[in-house]
């Protein structure tokens, strides 16, 4: 089968040529990457289509390109071009998205696509997919299209007319992939479902776990800087533990890099790793204690989920994090539980974890067994599979 995936990915090439510091999005880059290799082994023929938005404004065109550095030789990734205009941004990117998946489809006709989220140049494929192409779509749902990621509801007239176009897809989808029940709960009842809060990737699987006692004290936070993640609250947590034995890993990028940097100047025991690729990140995480999500809460939980706690989990490390709905019980093991990302809330959980070693209680045979690439690879082929008659 060929499948179309459309997605806002973000290879290599495109951060190199591209201002996309304040949009990047490392765990989706991630999550794309092992999602199409999955499906590929499977025998599955992967297109990945990106809108590669840019939304610092600028007077300025970028051409559409292929990624010269894929991450499977032979999944191969297709940027619109990019024209970051006032007014125009949004409707350029969307447009030259559909173009290229039209064109591609031309060349060589899909069975499927996936479409991950809700931006327009995802909206206006699938639309294309199913009204001009009859084909099947899935939607990989991520964060709630209803509410901002406090989840909190947006009442004005773009928002209003963005939303009427997604209730228009969420009726026309054939199966549907969510982080979460409450995400799902929100597709028709009658279509595929599968829930799929993260995927592990071979690099974690394979990397070298030591025992949690013989690891060695580092705390983790691995993602995109952004400003929700609640890492300046974690910088000045840091600083109120001021355990010398230990360290703070950040890794990743993202719109807070310098400033973050500049917050921890004179703070003990804060290194940055910088943006690591999958097989350095394994190594990080399977190399540290405990991993930390000190991501701001939302008044609407289940609304969103990080990534990086399945790859925490998965690594062998112990995960602090805010709540960010129910989870398996096998995988909440593995987790303690802040009430907020306040700083003061934040250092005493630390003191707390570190003091009584629960970070020597994981859960990683509980997320391999569940999100490790054996069980995703079967739940999603069956899944594929369910579409096919449908459609």
């Amino acid at each position: 089968m060929r499948i179309a995936y459309i997605a806002p990915y973000q290879g290599p090439a495109l951060i190199q040529r591209r201002p996309i510091v304040s949009n990047l999005s490392l765990a989706a880059r991630v999550k794309v990457e092992v999602i199409a290799q999955l499906l590929q082994e499977n025998s599955h023929q992967i297109e990945i289509f990106s809108q590669g938005e840019v939304i610092e404004r600028a007077l300025k065109f970028y051409p559409a390109f292929c990624e010269p550095e894929p991450f499977h030789s032979d999944i191969p990734i297709y940027y619109a071009s990019a024209l970051p205009v006032r007014f125009l941004n949004a409707i350029w990117s969307s447009r030259r998205t559909v173009r290229l998946f039209k064109s591609r489809h031309r060349v060589a006709s899909f069975d499927a696509v996936i479409i991950y989220n809700f931006k327009l140049a995802q909206i206006n494929c699938a639309k294309c997919a199913c009204r001009r192409m009859g084909l099947p779509v899935i939607l990989e749902y991520e964060d709630d299209a209803f509410v901002d990621i406090a989840g909190k509801e947006e009442a004005s007239f773009k928002v209003r007319r963005h939303l009427a176009a997604v209730r228009r897809i969420l009726k026309l989808v054939s199966a549907g992939i969510g982080v979460s029940p409450h995400l799902l709960a929100q597709l028709p009842s009658s279509i595929p479902k599968l829930l799929l809060r993260g995927v592990v990737s071979d690099e974690i699987v394979n990397a070298k776990k030591r025992p949690p006692g013989s690891r060695r004290n580092w705390v983790v936070f691995s993602g995109t800087l952004f400003r929700t993640k609640g890492l300046e609250q974690l910088i000045k947590a840091w600083e109120i533990v001021g355990s010398p034995d230990w360290e703070l890993h950040i890794a990743g990028d993202g719109e807070l890099s310098d400033r973050l940097r500049r917050m921890s100047a004179n703070i003990r025991g804060i290194v940055f790793d910088g943006l690591l690729n999958r097989r350095d990140n394994a190594l990080l995480l399977c190399s540290a204690k405990i991993g930390i999500n000190p991501h701001d809460l939302s008044k609407t939980p289940g609304n969103v989920f990080a990534f990086k706690i399945i790859e925490y989990l998965a690594a062998g490390v112990h995960v602090i994090s805010t709540p960010m709905g129910t989870l398996e019980r096998g995988l909440e093991k593995g987790i303690t539980y802040m009430p907020d990302n306040k700083a003061e809330t934040i250092a005493a959980t630390l003191k707390q974890v570190i003091e009584s070693r629960s970070y020597e209680r994981t859960a990683a045979q509980a997320a391999l067994q569940t999100y490790g690439p054996e069980a995703v690879s079967k739940s999603l082929n069956k899944l594929v599979k369910q579409v096919l008659p449908r459609s």
